[in-house]
């Protein structure tokens, strides 16, 4: 046999070896494709045992087909997390992965441990991910929440600050909230100097975050300094419109204490000079005019908020109760109608 003869054989046999592979790889690659389509519709119908079966024949057929490895690990997360493990594990070895996918790899791993409780391991994974990408806000927010699920406030901060600059935000009041949390877990250890550094901190961070001002009175309450007690506990109602209700009783309290109770009245009429529909407020001050023989004004009082929110029930049983003293028999029960007719209305609402 010649030289020639020889050559013309092994380019037949080439040729046709190309040709088998040409002709072969695309049916299996439209197999593999079609089956991890039906595994990931599967997925969507939430028919998790269908997409197991599919996803492992997908791997079985195509053990490069890193996708398909992936998402049959997140599946076995919840049912076998330490086989989701080991699946997620085996891929990080796995030569030539792209970024996004090494990215997604670690993520898959960072959840796989938190599912087991496995906290400092998924925040390695996590970590592992900032070194590939340092702004990456999925592992950030991951941390954060760690950081808060561990009451680590200090850590906590640190995560928020680096979300805020991933997303162009400055949200003070956040980072006053971790500096509050801090103080209140330092005033649980007893570290009161402590707690207060990060109470006024946190004032210092954001001044409109009632909630400082709030522990700050409470923390000056128990030094028995009424007067700075006050002070902070007024700041939070200016700051705190829903919640300022908290400390009217406190502030009333100390005033007394103090025997400055005739600050009370100006107390109230500065939190409704700046939130006239404080009903809260209103009801305190109308108490306060009651209390000095002032019946009249307290009435009116009564009578202008109720111009301003006619179906109000407290308002409309303040101005009963104002009225027992004041009003004959007729008139009252015309004003307990008027509220059992309001009470009847509102129920049809609902």
């Amino acid at each position: 046999m010649t030289g020639m003869t020889i050559f013309f054989i092994f380019l037949v046999i080439a040729v046709a070896v190309g040709i088998i592979s040409f002709t072969m790889k695309p049916k299996k690659k439209h197999r593999t494709d079609s089956l991890y389509t039906n595994a990931l519709n599967a997925m969507v119908r939430d028919d998790k045992k269908t997409a197991v079966s599919l996803l492992k024949e997908v791997v079985r057929s195509d053990s490069d087909h890193i996708d398909a490895y992936l998402q049959l690990g997140n599946i076995l997360r919840d049912i076998q997390p330490e086989q989701a493990i080991k699946i997620h594990q085996s891929l990080t070895v796995r030569p030539n992965l792209s970024k996004s996918l090494k990215i997604e790899i670690h993520m898959a791993l960072a959840m796989d441990y938190q599912i087991l409780g496995k906290t400092e391991q998924s925040k390695r994974e996590l970590e592992i991910i900032l070194n590939i990408e340092r702004r990456n806000l999925t592992a950030v927010e991951f941390l954060l929440s760690i950081a808060v699920q561990e009451r680590n406030w200090q850590v906590a901060a640190k995560y928020a600050k680096m979300i805020q600059k991933i997303n162009h935000t400055h949200d003070k009041q956040q980072l006053a909230q971790f500096q509050v949390y801090e103080g209140l877990e330092k005033l649980e250890q007893g570290d009161r100097n402590g707690a207060l550094s990060c109470f006024k901190r946190a004032v210092k961070m954001e001044p409109e975050f009632g909630e400082s001002y709030l522990h700050l009175g409470d923390f000056y309450e128990k030094d028995r300094d009424l007067v700075k007690a006050i002070e902070y506990w007024e700041k939070y109602a200016m700051n705190s419109n829903e919640g300022a209700k908290k400390v009217f009783h406190k502030i009333e309290s100390a005033l007394f204490d103090l025997g400055r109770f005739g600050e009370v009245e100006k107390f109230y009429n500065r939190i409704l000079e700046m939130d006239s529909n404080n009903i809260e407020a209103l009801a305190k001050l109308a108490n306060v005019l009651e209390e000095k023989g002032d019946h009249q004004a307290a009435l009116n009082l009564v009578n202008t908020a109720l111009t301003r929110n006619e179906k109000s029930l407290q308002i409309r049983l303040m101005k009963l109760k104002l009225s027992l003293a004041m009003k004959p028999p007729h008139a009252l029960a015309n004003q307990i109608d008027d509220l059992r007719n309001l009470i009847s209305e509102i129920e049809v609402e609902k």
